[in-house]
C-alpha cells in the first residue's frame, strides 16, 4: 500500500475476488462510497453510493458491478470525480462490504461471511494510469466489511488521499453508518 497523495481529480476504485467453489453460495462484495459535508466531515453521510445507485450530482458512479466475482481482473469498478464535487463536500470514505453473508465460518454477525471466507480479494485505487494504492483484506480476516480509502479536501480545495484499511464486524446497514466515524 502507498501513502498520502495530494491534488487528485478523478480516481478509480477497483475490487476483485475469486468466485465461490462449485456448489457453494456466491460471494457478493460491493464497493460503497460515503460522502460527508465539509461542515461535518465525520457525521452522517450526505450521499451514499453503492450497487444500483450513483451520486445525485453524477460525481460518483459504479461502472461495473459483479455479484459472483466471475471474470478476469477487477470485478467491480467505481469512479469518483473529486474535482467536480461542490465545495460543501469535504470528505469521501470508500469501503467494501460482503453482501451475501449467510453460511460463513462465523467471524462476524450471525455467522456472516468474512474476508477470510472469500478467496482472492484485492483492491486498487488509481488516478489515470497511476496506481495510488493496491492491497488485499488479509489484514482484516475476521471482518465482514472494511474501509479502504479516505479522500479529504483542504482549505484550498485540493483533495488528498490516504489508505485506510480498517475492518468492521457489521452488517451492510451498520457499516454505512459507522464507516466514516472518528477512529
Amino acid at each position: 500500500m502507498n501513502g498520502v497523495r495530494k491534488g487528485l481529480a478523478k480516481v478509480e476504485v477497483a475490487l476483485r475476488w475469486d468466485p465461490s467453489p462449485a456448489g457453494a453460495p456466491a460471494n457478493d462484495l460491493d464497493i460503497v462510497a460515503a460522502v460527508y459535508g465539509a461542515a461535518d466531515p465525520h457525521g452522517t453521510p450526505v450521499q451514499l453510493v453503492h450497487f444500483g445507485s450513483r451520486s445525485p450530482d453524477g460525481t460518483i458512479t459504479l461502472n461495473r458491478d459483479s455479484h459472483t466475482g466471475q471474470g478476469f481482473g477487477f470485478d467491480e469498478v467505481m469512479t469518483v470525480e473529486l474535482h467536480r464535487m461542490s465545495p460543501d463536500k469535504g470528505r469521501v470514505v470508500i469501503g467494501v462490504v460482503i453482501q451475501n453473508t449467510g453460511g460463513g465460518a462465523g467471524g462476524g454477525p450471525a455467522g456472516a461471511r468474512t474476508f477470510a471466507d472469500v478467496a482472492g480479494t484485492g483492491f486498487r485505487i488509481r488516478e489515470g494510469h497511476v496506481d495510488l494504492a493496491q492491497g488485499d483484506f488479509a489484514g482484516v480476516p475476521g471482518a465482514t466489511a472494511a474501509t479502504v480509502a479516505e479522500f479529504t479536501r483542504d482549505a484550498s480545495g485540493a483533495w488528498s488521499f490516504d489508505v485506510r484499511l480498517e475492518g468492521f464486524e457489521a452488517d451492510p446497514e451498520e457499516f454505512t453508518r459507522a464507516m466514516g466515524g472518528i477512529r
